[in-house]
């Protein structure tokens, strides 16, 4: 999708009872499912251009506690190894969100350098996929014509889900402590001892709660773009944002080039947002080919200006986008909020969520806190005041007495951070690995998500060895960012 609601925090087991599988049991689930009778694992195992591929389900409780009432299935995506010689500790992807399956969100694991010596194993958590999908729409990417440019948590569509999703769903537990004890879980039926955890953004706060609660049987976790406990959502996004946004006009005024492109960026940039202070403004946009006209409001703008900068490719044109949108052309980021909405729907279970942000992140915020926080930026408080008006009504999960601590654990991790993160900006990381004794933190030129051949040169090596201890990562000081995008015209 042209908006890129991707999952850059999906980097990319089943060895021991796979083996089993592949011979007996797993011809049996092709076969024969009546067979099964109550077990809770049925896989079917398949083939793709690589290897094999198997996909299922997992049954568990809703309620874990109660261990009886409704039963939910968790789909499953295993990538088998296609190397000769498989290592016994599978790779576990946590997607991000909160609200990603990720064992629906995979595009590319299938063909990862990882898959040759490592099972890649996909599990959609609880109230993301399947019979328990938490949607705010029963159609997945139905955006009306009033939620095309609305911003997120629309209080008619919040209370609408709420009252439908209540009829069938207990929300109180699709937390993330019970959703890392559905993965351990899983973890035992597929048979393996420890695992490789490797998430992104929430799913590295996922990530995390999994250590605190199953440590155990973590060999390695590689953490990119940090969503530490403490970092409550959505309160820091407009300091992150702008933090970011400084960071892209000091590049801008430190060359040359750039500021002969895009002179006084930063202030007219300003003064376009004083214009939207004083009401929506009217932008013609094409939505599948036909042309209309729609109210792009300040909200929907800063929100666009600020998921522009997710990702590298689309940071690095912001510059170019900003400087029509101050010539009068405010189209592309009408046109991106547009798609972003549709993506969001689409991609992201907006009940899931509610249920995980609800207790763990608004109910930690103090509303004192919100001015200092969001004052002085370009996004403002807005996000945070929505988040927690839907918030106040939703269902919250009961947590453990210890949720709010930081994580802290001896499991060999690797923090990836980039420079330009808009969201989950170094200093999170920064925490982290201070509750890690055996953790690197490496800080790159990239944005909410780091990659490239360096990188995963990097992440192969730690893989390989489980420690981070004499990593060369040597090459990182080679990394540069891209440059940034020129206006086909200048105004000016």
């Amino acid at each position: 999708m042209n908006f890129r609601l991707k999952t850059a925090c999906c980097m990319f087991g089943w060895i021991f009872l796979l083996q089993n599988l592949l011979t007996l049991d797993a011809q049996t689930i092709l076969d024969s499912p009546k067979e099964l009778g109550e077990r809770r694992l049925v896989l079917e195992v398949d083939q793709d251009a690589n290897g094999k591929v198997s996909r299922g389900d997992y049954r568990v409780f809703e309620n874990r506690e109660a261990q009886s009432g409704r039963e939910i299935k968790l789909n499953i995506l295993v990538f088998h190894a296609t190397g000769p010689n498989p290592k016994p500790d599978p790779i576990f992807l946590l997607a991000g969100g909160p609200g990603q399956g990720a064992a629906d969100v995979n595009t590319g694991v299938a063909n990862s350098d990882l898959r040759k010596n490592r099972d890649i194993v996909l599990v959609n958590q609880r109230g993301t996929g399947g019979d328990n999908r938490l949607s705010f729409s029963p159609q997945d990417g139905n955006v009306n014509s009033r939620q095309k440019l609305s911003p997120l948590f629309d209080p008619e569509q919040v209370r609408d889900a709420r009252d439908r999703l209540s009829k069938t769903a207990d929300l109180r537990m699709y937390s993330t402590p019970i959703a890392m004890d559905d993965l351990n879980e899983i973890r035992q039926a597929l048979g393996y001892d420890q695992i490789n955890l490797m998430g992104g953004s929430y799913g590295t706060r996922a990530a995390l709660v999994y250590i605190r609660r199953h440590g155990e049987t973590v060999r390695t976790a590689t953490l990119n773009g940090v969503a530490p406990i403490p970092f409550v959502n959505p309160l820091y996004h407009a300091q992150s944002a702008q933090r970011a946004l400084d960071l892209i006009f000091d590049e801008v005024e430190s060359s040359p080039t750039y500021s002969k492109h895009f002179p006084g960026l930063r202030e007219k940039f300003a003064e376009l947002l004083k214009k939207f202070d004083e009401g929506p403004i009217e932008v013609e946009v094409s939505d599948g080919g036909e042309l209309e006209k729609l109210q792009l409001s300040r909200d929907a703008f800063t929100n666009a200006v600020r998921v522009q900068m997710y990702y590298l490719d689309t940071s690095r044109k912001l510059p170019a986008l900003l400087w029509r949108a101050i010539n009068g052309d405010l189209r592309p980021f009408a046109e991106s909020s547009i798609q972003r909405n549709r993506a969001i729907s689409q991609t992201l279970a907006m009940g899931m969520l509610l249920c995980v942000t609800a207790a763990e992140d608004v109910a930690r915020i103090a509303p004192d806190s919100i001015e200092e926080l969001t004052s002085n930026t370009f996004t403002g408080g807005s996000r945070v005041h929505r988040q927690m008006a839907a918030c106040k009504t939703w269902p919250k999960s009961i947590l453990p007495a210890d949720f709010g601590e930081p994580v802290k654990s001896d499991v060999p991790t690797l923090i990836l951070s980039g420079i330009l993160d808009p969201v989950t900006p170094p200093k999170w990381g920064e925490l982290v690995a201070k509750n890690f004794p055996n953790s690197l933190h490496i800080v790159a030129p990239a944005a909410h998500g780091v990659s490239g051949p360096c990188i995963n040169k990097i992440r192969n090596q730690f893989l390989e060895t489980g420690t981070v201890a004499n990593l060369d990562v040597s090459c990182v000081k080679e990394m540069k960012l891209p440059p940034l995008h020129l206006p086909k015209e200048n105004f000016e």
